[in-house]
């Protein structure tokens, strides 16, 4: 094996372990009884460093352990962890795989926040009603009054903190030596319009976040 491809080992094995302390000790009540974690956050960087392959490896590596260590919903709740954090990580990466620019990333994190919206509202109407005892007439009911508010501040939390924080854990990365110093190099700089988008996304979630608290 070649020292490039243990250091991407190595910091895919940072990434797992510093998303599953993220989903661990992160929680927070965002509406009703759905809590946010940030983990999706680290997901999706490791995919932006090494493609869509990473992001679906840390999800299904993180989604497992919590299955067997924190998780109060079984198998069902991994199943939903994975599909949540693939669809907002894998689309993310590959548009910015493909597009390796601050306009390419900021498309995949929206084009990312948006499937997951999307996919969740699906996958919670076919799966909720199993893992949570729940009739399906009171999931229809959760979809737009829970489900659907949840998953557009997450995503948007998640794509906001993504653009604040890529940068410098990717200078963090590099300096101690765990990429290679060409790589990501001057690809997403935070400038001023980007920093006041991700604010703006975060300012917006937090008063939906009051907003439902009141």
């Amino acid at each position: 094996m070649n020292i490039r491809k243990t250091k991407k080992l190595t910091t895919i094995g940072m990434l797992c372990a510093f998303a599953y302390v993220a989903a661990v000790v992160g929680r927070i009540p965002l509406v009703l009884f759905l809590k946010y974690d940030p983990k999706d956050v680290i997901i999706v960087i490791g995919g932006f460093l090494f493609g869509p392959l990473a992001s679906i490896a840390i999800t299904v590596v993180v989604s497992v352990v919590q299955l067997f260590t924190t998780s109060a919903t079984g198998i069902w709740g991994c199943m939903m962890n994975i599909i949540s954090s693939c669809a907002f990580s894998c689309p993310a990466a590959l548009l910015y795989k493909k597009k390796h620019t601050l306009s390419g990333a900021m498309l995949g994190l929206c084009c990312g926040w948006g499937c997951q919206v999307v996919v969740m509202m699906i996958w919670n109407y076919l799966i909720a009603p199993i893992y949570m005892n729940y009739p399906r007439e009171m999931i229809m009911e959760l979809l737009l009054s829970a489900f659907l508010p949840f998953n557009v501040i997450k995503g948007g939390l998640n794509a906001a903190i993504t653009m604040l924080l890529y940068k410098p854990v990717v200078t963090a990365l590099r300096r101690s030596n765990l990429i290679d110093s060409k790589q990501q190099a001057n690809k997403m700089q935070i400038h001023a319009g980007m920093l006041l988008t991700a604010l703006f996304i975060i300012m917006t979630c937090v008063l939906l976040i009051l907003s439902y608290n009141i």
